[in-house]
C-alpha cells in the first residue's frame, strides 16, 4: 500500500497542470452545488416561514359555496329533494356558536391556540386616497399566540389595541400607500355604506406584500359595530396546532366537530408548496449535473493519464505488480483528486454563499427582504464532499479497471 501511494504521488506530481485541472473540475462543481443549493433552499425556507407565520394551521369558516345538509336530508337521507327558486338563498358568513366552539378546541391537547376572527372587506379613506382592503376583528392577544404579532410590530404595541375601542393596527404597506403614520386617524367604509373613524395605534409587517398591503386588525366589537352585527357574529376560527404536520389529519375531524369547512395550511398553500417542490427538483437536478460533468472531466483526464502511462504499467506488471495493485494506484490518484478538490469546493461554496448573503436585495411591495436568504445547513456540505469523492471514485474506477487488465507483453511490443 505504501509503495502504491508513492507511485500514485509520483504520477500526480509529474503532470501538475493535468492534476490541477482535474481538481478544479471537482472544486467548481462542488462550489457551485453548495452556492446554488444554499441559496435556493434559503429562499424556500424563508418564504415557507413567512407563509406559516401569516396563515393558521387550520382555518374554520362558513363556506357558503358548499351545500349544507338540511333537517330533511338528515332524517330521510334517501328521500328525493327538489328545491326551485329564482335566486340563491341569502346566507351570512356567520359561524354559529363560534365562541363555544373556540373554547372546545382550546381544551384539545393537540391545539396550542385558537383565535375567533371577524373579517370583512372595507374601503380605507384618508384625504383624497381611497383603497380597498380587509379588516380583521380579533382578540389581539389570542392572535399574537398564533402569529407572533408582537415581534412584527414596527410602531406601537399590540396592547394599545386592547386599550382603544376605536383603534386599528395597520399593515405597513397599507399605511405607506395611505401615507399615514402611527397616531393618525383613518376612515373605514363598508360595502354597505357604514363609516367609522379609527385611530392607528400600531403598524405591523408580516413580510408578505399580499398581507401588508391590505390587512389591518381591530377589536372584534369594533368590527361588529362597523358591520352592524350582534356580539355573537364571528366569521372565522383560526387554529394553531402544537405540531403543524398534523393539520391535514385533524382538519376533517374539526370539520365534523364544527359542521363548517376546516381547511388545513397545506391545502390553503398548495400552489406555494408545489412551486417549492419544483424549485427543489430543479436545484438538485442542476447541481447533480454539475457534479456529473466534473466526474466526466476526471474520467477523461485519468483515461489519458493511463494511456500516457502504458509503458509504466507494463514495467510495473513485469516487475510483479498484480492487476489489483495497478488498479489501486490509479484509484488512489482519483480519490486524492476528489478529496482535495471537494475540500476546496466546500471552501469556495461557503465563500460564495457568504458573499450572496451580504448582497443587498429589495423585495419591494411583494416581500420584506433586505438581503438574499442563504441556508448554511452543514448537511449540504456533507452531501457535497461525499458526492464529490464518490463521483471521482467511480470516474477513476473505470480507467483503473481497464489498466489492471492490460497485457504487459503486448504493450512492450508496441
Amino acid at each position: 500500500m505504501k509503495l502504491s501511494i508513492s507511485i500514485a504521488k509520483t504520477h500526480l506530481l509529474s503532470r501538475p497542470k493535468q492534476t490541477l485541472v482535474a481538481m478544479l473540475g471537482v472544486t467548481f462543481g462542488i462550489g457551485m452545488f453548495i452556492a446554488m443549493v444554499s441559496l435556493m433552499t434559503g429562499l424556500n425556507n424563508f418564504t415557507e416561514e413567512l407563509t406559516m407565520t401569516s396563515s393558521p394551521d387550520i382555518h374554520i369558516y362558513n363556506d357558503i359555496a358548499e351545500g349544507r345538509p338540511t333537517l330533511l336530508s338528515v332524517v330521510y337521507p334517501d328521500a328525493l329533494q327538489v328545491v326551485h327558486h329564482q335566486k340563491p338563498k341569502q346566507e351570512t358568513l356567520k359561524v354559529r356558536h363560534a365562541l363555544q366552539l373556540a373554547t372546545l378546541l382550546r381544551n384539545d391537547t393537540r391545539v396550542s391556540g385558537v383565535a375567533p376572527t371577524l373579517s370583512s372587506q372595507v374601503f380605507y379613506n384618508y384625504g383624497p386616497v381611497q383603497l380597498n382592503g380587509m379588516i380583521a376583528g380579533v382578540d389581539i392577544l389570542e392572535e399574537d399566540k398564533l402569529f407572533n404579532l408582537r415581534a412584527k410590530m414596527k410602531a406601537g404595541r399590540i396592547e394599545d389595541l386592547k386599550a382603544h375601542a376605536e383603534g386599528i393596527i395597520m399593515g405597513i404597506g397599507l399605511a405607506r400607500k395611505l401615507q399615514v403614520h402611527h397616531g393618525d386617524r383613518v376612515v373605514i367604509t363598508t360595502p354597505q355604506g357604514y363609516t367609522m373613524t379609527l385611530k392607528i395605534v400600531g403598524i405591523f409587517q408580516m413580510g408578505i406584500g399580499t398581507v401588508d398591503n391590505i390587512r389591518s386588525y381591530a377589536n372584534i366589537s369594533t368590527v361588529q359595530t362597523i358591520l352592524q352585527q350582534d356580539p355573537s357574529y364571528i366569521t372565522d376560527i383560526n387554529v394553531k396546532l402544537k405540531d403543524l404536520h398534523q393539520a391535514k389529519q385533524l382538519a376533517p375531524e374539526f370539520q365534523r366537530l364544527s359542521g363548517y369547512k376546516a381547511e388545513d395550511w397545506e391545502t390553503a398553500n398548495a400552489t406555494f408548496l408545489t412551486g417549492s417542490i419544483i424549485r427543489n427538483i430543479l436545484t438538485y437536478s442542476v447541481s447533480f449535473t454539475l457534479l456529473v460533468v466534473a466526474g466526466f472531466g476526471i474520467y477523461n483526464i485519468l483515461n489519458m493519464t493511463i494511456h500516457n502511462k502504458m509503458k509504466d504499467i507494463a514495467i510495473l506488471k513485469a516487475m510483479g505488480f498484480a492487476g489489483k495493485d495497478v488498479k489501486q494506484i490509479f484509484m488512489i490518484q482519483s480519490l486524492v483528486i476528489g478529496f482535495v478538490g471537494s475540500l476546496a469546493g466546500l471552501l469556495i461554496g461557503y465563500t460564495l454563499s457568504l458573499i450572496i448573503s451580504k448582497v443587498p436585495f429589495n423585495g419591494g411591495d411583494f416581500i420584506a427582504l433586505d438581503h438574499l436568504p442563504v441556508n448554511f445547513n452543514p448537511r449540504y456540505y456533507f452531501i457535497g464532499i461525499v458526492f464529490g469523492v464518490a463521483t471521482t471514485a467511480v470516474a477513476g474506477y473505470l480507467p483503473s479497471r481497464k489498466a489492471s487488465k492490460l497485457d504487459p507483453i503486448e504493450i512492450l511490443r508496441g
